[in-house]
This record gives structure tokens, sequence and C-alpha cells, in this order.
């Protein structure tokens, strides 16, 4: 083995680096942000008595959970694009994860809702709210509540999806920077490893937020 380590060229790249990383969390917190919209839509359609709206709702979760991210990002960026569509890398890739969070997070706030005892509902309902309201004032934050913790390792997973867009062109995230990076002098290992490391910190720090949040939220 006669690779030499280079690691000072890695540590100087840090602040660009963490530029991307800004654009990581960007995409990450707006496909999590959507995908929680969509996936409300979602277990709810699921339960529809309209057979439409059901089978719009089973098929979206059956393919985002049983086909591969990267299939879903290839699909927004060339397919779409086959059919007129032109999406550009940063669009796709954040299509492609909205898809997928949504997909997972419909079956996680589906069972959230389950859980949720009809009584709730009905004891809304007995003073005087509207069955939307209802929904959204009663019913909604009990759910969060118990899918807190499915949403924190979902913002984790869109995170880490986000470097496939490196496969689509976007060369401003993490993986994007350090692949430009990696091309320019070949230090594979070097910038990688840094980029591992600023991968693993921002996870834990969406953890601790998170644990954060229970305490302020979720107290009583």
């Amino acid at each position: 083995m006669n690779y030499t380590f280079h690691w000072l060229p890695a540590f100087r790249a840090v602040p660009d680096m963490l530029a991307g990383a800004l654009v990581t969390l960007e995409i990450a917190t707006l496909s999590m942000v959507l995908g929680v919209f969509f996936a409300i839509l979602l277990a709810v359609g699921s339960s529809s008595n309209y057979r439409a709206l059901r089978a719009v709702a089973i098929s979206w979760v059956e393919l985002a959970r049983n086909t591969p991210a990267l299939f879903q990002i290839y699909m927004a960026y060339f397919g779409l694009g086959s059919l007129g569509i032109h999406l550009d890398s940063f669009v796709a890739l954040l299509a492609g994860i909205t898809f997928n969070n949504a997909g997972y997070l419909a079956e996680t706030f589906r069972g959230g809702l389950r859980a949720v005892p009809p009584t709730q509902m009905r004891a809304a309902r007995s003073l005087g709210m509207g069955q939307i309201q209802a929904f959204r004032l009663v019913v909604m934050p009990q759910m969060f509540r118990i899918v807190f913790y499915p949403l924190t390792n979902q913002m984790v997973w869109a995170i880490l999806m986000t470097s496939l867009g490196v496969v689509v062109g976007l060369n401003d995230d993490l993986t994007g920077v350090t692949q430009e990076l990696n091309v320019r002098s070949f230090r594979t290992f070097e910038y990688f490893a840094m980029a591992a490391v600023i991968y693993y910190l921002l996870a834990k720090f969406v953890t601790a937020s998170a644990r954060l949040m229970e305490w302020r939220l979720f107290r009583y």
C-alpha cells in the first residue's frame, strides 16, 4: 500500500463543504415540509370512501416504498424530461425525495391516526367544531406526538438521500462539492471521509434538535 494521506487540502476545503452542507439541509428540509403535506393527504386518502382517491394514495405509497429512491429521482429528471417537462437538478432531486418521503410518512401517519381514539373526534364535534377543524386542532396534534420519532428518522434519511443528487448533475450540495474537489485533486479518501463526518454531524444535529423539540412541545 503506497497511498500517502494528505489531510491539509481536505481541512482547507471545509468551508466549501459546509456551504454544500447548507444546501443539503435546505433540500432535506423542503422535502420534509412538502412530504409531510402530501403524506397527510395520502393518509386520509388511503382511508377514503372514494375509490379513485384511495387508488391514487395506495399507488403512490406502493411506488415510493417498493422502488429505489435513485429510480424516483431519475424519473423526475430524465423521465419527465423525455415528456418535455425539464426540471433542473435541484428541483428534480427535491421532487424525488419528496415523493419518497411522502410515501413512507403516509403509512406512518395512517398508523398514527389509527392510534388516536375515535372518541377524540366525537368529543371535538360535540363541542361544536366542524370536522376539518376538529381534525386540525384535536386529532393532528395527537397524531404528530405519536409519529414524532419516525419523522425524525425520515429527516435523517432525507439528508442522506440528498447525496443522490450527484447522479443528476447537482454540484452545490455536500456530495456535489466533495465530488468536485475530488476531481481536481484525486484525494478521494480524505475528501469523502471529511464529507462522511459532516453527514454524521448533520444527522446528530437533527436528532439532538428533535429531542429538544420533543421536550418543549410534548412535556405535558
